[in-house]
C-alpha cells in the first residue's frame, strides 16, 4: 500500500527515501568535524557543537521553510559567539541564543522575513568577508601549534598574540596541519564523493596517534573527553539583569541568523528551482534556537555549504536534514571516545578552508572594481567587522547605504520647465524650447520626474521658488513620473502651494498617478488644491489655464512664448493672435 503525502512530502516514495538517506548521511559525515571545529573556534567545548548539529539540525529541517535547508553551527557565528563567551561566559551565551530564537520566532510570526532581503549586497559581502578574515587568522595559532596564546574579542589583539608567540611554533603541529591541509585540497580530485575534510582529519589523526602522540595538542588534551551520551536537559538561570545585559548580542545573533538562513534558502532555490517560505524559515530557525540552549547547544542557522552538498547529493525532502541530525547523534554515541585523538592542528585547515570558501572574494573584488558608493559601503562594513564588531559594521554599512541611496535618488529628481514645441508636428513639450527670450510670463509648465522625498524636496522647492518670484498666474505641474511623496516632500509641497496662492497664482496638476493621489488626499494637499485643479492631460490643463488668465487681456510682454505671438508685431489683430495661440496649445499632443 502506497502512503500518500502532502505538502513538502507530496508524491514521496521509497525511492525518494533512499536518496534522502544517502544525502543525509553524506551531510552528516561533513557536519561532525565542522560542528566540533565551529564550537572550538567559538570558545566552547566541541561536544556543544555536536549537540547543536543534532537538535537544531533536525528542528530546522522539520519546521523551516526550505525543503533542503541544513541547519547547525556555522562559521558566520564564530566571531560573535566567541565575543559573547569571552565577555559574558558560556552560560550567558545559552541565554543570548534563547533570546535570539525568540526574536527570530517573532520575526517569522509577524511576517518580517521579506524585510531582510532589503539589506544591501555590499553590506552582506562586507561583513561575510570580514568574518572570513577573523576565522582564518583565528586558526593560525592552532595550525602552528603556538603556546601561551590568549583569546581576545578584538582582531588586532589576537594578531598581536600570534606575533608575540611566533617563537613557540610547534613543528610537529605544523606538520600535522600541512598533512591535513594537503589532503583536504587533494582528496576531492582522487575521491570526489568523499569529503576532503574528513579524509584530512582522519589521516592526520592516525599519523599523530602512531608517531607524534604527546607532541601535538589534541581535543582530549585541551578539552578533555567527549561524552558519548545524549545531551542533558538544563534550564539556564534567566534573570532580568541578564536579559537586559544580553539584549544587544541576542539581537545581533538573531539578525545574522536570519540573514544567513534566508541566504542559504535562496541558494537552495536557485539550485533546485524551488521556492522557500521566508517567514516559515524564520519560525523554524526561531524554534530551533529556543530549544537548543536547553541541551547545551550554541546558536544555529542555515549552513550554505552543507545545504548545497545536501542538494548535490540528491536530497528530495526535509527528511535528509533529519537523517543528517540522526547520523550525527549515532556518531556521538558510538565514536565520541575516538574524537579525543583529533589534533587541533588537523581541525585548523578545515576552518581555514571554510573561511576561504565563505569569503565572497569574487563578489568582493567585483564590487570594489565598481569604484562607486557600493564600493565604499563594502570597505567600511568589511573594516569595521574586522577591527570593531559585526554590530557596528552592519549598522554603519546600512546607514551609509541609505545615505548614498538617498543622495542617488535626490540626483535622479528632475524639475524641468517646458513648453510645447510648435515647430514640431507632434507639439510635444520640451525643456530646450524654453529660453530667456522665449517664455511665457503667465503660464509656467514643469515636468517633474522622480520621488519627492526628504533628499530631493529642497531641490524641488528651490526651482519652484525662483519661478514664483516672476509672478506667473498659472503653474502646471506634470506629475506622471512622480511615484511617491514622503512627509518632508509633502511639507515642502505645501509651502510652495501657499507661496503661489499668496502671490495670486494657481496650481494645476496633470497625470497624477492613483497611488500618489491617495497620498495627497491623506496629507490634505488634495483638499488644499481643490479637486477641479487636477487634470488627466496637459492639454486639458493648458486649456483651463487660458480660460483662467483670459488671454484677451494678455499682458504686452517682450518675452513672447510662441512664434505665433510675433504675429502681433506684423499687424495681426490681438484677438486673432490669441485664438491662434490657444488653438496651437490645446491641439498639441503632449
Amino acid at each position: 500500500m502506497r502512503v500518500k503525502w502532502s505538502g513538502r512530502f507530496e508524491g514521496y516514495s521509497f525511492a525518494h527515501f533512499k536518496k534522502d538517506l544517502l544525502s543525509g548521511t553524506i551531510v552528516g559525515i561533513i557536519a561532525v568535524p565542522l560542528a566540533m571545529s565551529f564550537a572550538i573556534a567559538s570558545g566552547v567545548k566541541p561536544e556543544y557543537g555536536i549537540y547543536t548539529a543534532i537538535i537544531a539540525g533536525i528542528l530546522i529541517s522539520l519546521l523551516g521553510g526550505s525543503k533542503f535547508q541544513i541547519g547547525g553551527p556555522t562559521g558566520a557565528f564564530v566571531p560573535i559567539l566567541l565575543g559573547v563567551v569571552l565577555v559574558y561566559g558560556y552560560e550567558n551565551l545559552l541565554i543570548a541564543g534563547l533570546m535570539a530564537g525568540i526574536m527570530l520566532l517573532l520575526m517569522g510570526m509577524f511576517k518580517l522575513g521579506s524585510l531582510i532581503k532589503f539589506i544591501p549586497r555590499p553590506v552582506t559581502v562586507g561583513f561575510t568577508a570580514g568574518i572570513a578574515v577573523i576565522i582564518f587568522t583565528g586558526q593560525i595559532g592552532n595550525f602552528l601549534g603556538l603556546t601561551n596564546m590568549e583569546q581576545h574579542e578584538k582582531f588586532h589583539m589576537n594578531v598581536y598574540e600570534i606575533v608575540s608567540n611566533i617563537d613557540t611554533v610547534n613543528f610537529y603541529s605544523l606538520l600535522v596541519g600541512i598533512i591535513s591541509f594537503a589532503l583536504i585540497l587533494m582528496a576531492p580530485k582522487v575521491l570526489p564523493k568523499v569529503p576532503g575534510a574528513l579524509i584530512g582529519i582522519i589521516v592526520s589523526s592516525v599519523v599523530t596517534v602512531l608517531f607524534l602522540q604527546g607532541h601535538v595538542a589534541t581535543i582530549g588534551s585541551t578539552y578533555g573527553a567527549i561524552p558519548n551520551t545524549l545531551p542533558q536537559f538544563h534550564i539556564p538561570e534567566i534573570t532580568f539583569e541578564r536579559i537586559y545585559m544580553l539584549i544587544g548580542p541576542a539581537f545581533v545573533i538573531a539578525m545574522l541568523g536570519g540573514i544567513e538562513s534566508l541566504l542559504s534558502a535562496v541558494v537552495a532555490d536557485g539550485m533546485t528551482n524551488s521556492k522557500h517560505n521566508s517567514n516559515r524559515e524564520l519560525i523554524g530557525q526561531g524554534v530551533a534556537n529556543i530549544v537548543t540552549p536547553f541541551f547545551g547547544g550554541i546558536p544555529a542557522t542555515g549552513a550554505i555549504a552543507r545545504t548545497a552538498t545536501n542538494i548535490k547529493s540528491g536530497a528530495v525532502s526535509p527528511l535528509s536534514g533529519v537523517i543528517h541530525g540522526i547520523f550525527v547523534l549515532i556518531t556521538l554515541l558510538l565514536l565520541a571516545p575516538l574524537a579525543v585523538h583529533i589534533p587541533l592542528a588537523s581541525l585548523a585547515p578545515v576552518l581555514m578552508m571554510v573561511a576561504w570558501n565563505m569569503s565572497e572574494r569574487h563578489h568582493f573584488v567585483h564590487i570594489l572594481k565598481l569604484k562607486s558608493g557600493d564600493s565604499l559601503v563594502l570597505c567600511i562594513t568589511f573594516l569595521l567587522t574586522v577591527f570593531m564588531s559585526l554590530t557596528v559594521a552592519v549598522m554603519a554599512g546600512l546607514i551609509l547605504a541609505v545615505i548614498l541611496f538617498a543622495k542617488s535618488m535626490s540626483d535622479s529628481l528632475t524639475v524641468s520647465k517646458v513648453l510645447p514645441n510648435l515647430k514640431n508636428d507632434n507639439g510635444k513639450v520640451q525643456p530646450h524650447f524654453v529660453a530667456d527670450l522665449h517664455d511665457c510670463p503667465q503660464i509656467s509648465i514643469y515636468t517633474i520626474e522622480g520621488p519627492l522625498f526628504f533628499g530631493a524636496a529642497e531641490k524641488f522647492e528651490h526651482t519652484m521658488l525662483k519661478t514664483i518670484q516672476e509672478n506667473p498666474k498659472v503653474f502646471i505641474l506634470r506629475m506622471r513620473k512622480v511615484p511617491y511623496i514622503d512627509s518632508t516632500g509633502e511639507e515642502y509641497f505645501r509651502n510652495i502651494l501657499q507661496n503661489i496662492k499668496a502671490s495670486g497664482g494657481i496650481v494645476f496638476l496633470t497625470n497624477v498617478q492613483p497611488g500618489l493621489e491617495q497620498m495627497l488626499k491623506r496629507s490634505g494637499l488634495y483638499d488644499l488644491m481643490e479637486e477641479e485643479h487636477f487634470y488627466h492631460t496637459t492639454n486639458e490643463a493648458i486649456s483651463a489655464a487660458f480660460q483662467y488668465i483670459q488671454l484677451n487681456k494678455c499682458i504686452g510682454c517682450t518675452h513672447y512664448v510662441l512664434e505665433e505671438c510675433r504675429l502681433l508685431s506684423n499687424g495681426v489683430p490681438l484677438p486673432e493672435q490669441e485664438l491662434l495661440v490657444q488653438k496651437k496649445l490645446t491641439e498639441a499632443t503632449i
